[in-house]
């Protein structure tokens, strides 16, 4: 089986190089390709990826922003498999060898997510209850528990190059929460499979998109909510997503991000 990884990346040279180790470090019953498209970086992660050259293909140009970017670099790659792992994320040892042997016992399965840890910028695992709460609803999926909360972790979501193609890539109007529109877009279609395994994690840090901009992402989550949950006749599903996933996370990372101020 090959795996594709694509990597949207943007003067993102302090974290570059770890991104790219956690992925050519992988080794098991696959074949691995890696497209990085990088949006015409100033910071010297371009001489990064020319020192890479040998294991990855990369273009760096202007772009229209990470939604295009992810549409560009799907359009290249030839594998079967695909995971979308942003250039400050990291895959976890024994990940891919997991994902291929999950995505060959089961063919019929078209995406899968497993566990997702969070780190902070000097690799640290941090945030522990959030990632045990996020590990609790995943352990089995469901589509409506899916449109209340957005529960599946970006990094640890494998989806197969033909479901991507089918459902039409990622929205390219959304600057945030493009992955939990995909999600919603693939639910509708068939059930994600559930990989029982830690494969990857999450940077959270202040200039992240996410660190730096929670109540943004989480209004355009509500939003998708809405619109989903419309869709299939359960509004009542984003009624409950406002309070208990709009509301309710804000509320959390705003004293997480205090305590953090304090310590």
């Amino acid at each position: 089986m090959k795996i594709s990884v694509v990597t949207p990346s943007f003067n993102q040279a302090v974290f570059l190089e770890r991104t790219l180790r956690s992925i050519h470090a992988q080794r098991g019953d696959f074949d691995l390709e890696h497209w990085v498209i990088d949006g015409g970086s100033t910071d010297g992660s371009v001489e990064i990826l020319e020192r890479w050259a040998d294991n990855l293909q990369f273009v760096s140009e202007a772009d229209r922003g990470q939604s295009h970017a992810l549409n560009k670099g799907i359009a290249r790659v030839t594998g079967e498999v695909i995971v979308w792992l942003n250039s400050d994320d990291i895959l976890l040892p024994g990940a891919l060898a997991t994902v291929a042997q999950y995505f060959t016992e089961y063919p019929d399965i078209r995406w899968a997510y497993g566990r997702c840890k969070i780190i902070d910028e000097h690799d640290r695992e941090i945030r522990k209850p959030i990632t045990w709460y996020k590990n609790l609803l995943l352990r089995r999926y469901n589509y409506t528990k899916l449109l209340i909360e957005n529960y599946i972790s970006q990094p640890s979501t494998f989806f197969r190059k033909s479901f991507y193609d089918e459902v039409g890539g990622v929205d390219e109007s959304l600057v945030y929460d493009m992955d939990y529109d995909l999600w919603l877009r693939f639910g509708r279609i068939a059930p994600a499979g559930v990989i029982d395994a830690e494969l990857a994690a999450f940077r959270f840090y202040t200039e992240c998109k996410t660190g730096g901009a929670i109540d943004p992402t989480l209004k355009v989550a509500h939003d998708l909510s809405r619109k989903y949950a419309e869709a299939i006749g359960r509004p009542w599903a984003a009624k409950i997503n406002y309070w208990l996933y709009y509301r309710r996370t804000s509320l959390i990372y705003r004293l997480m991000a205090k305590r953090d101020k304090t310590t």
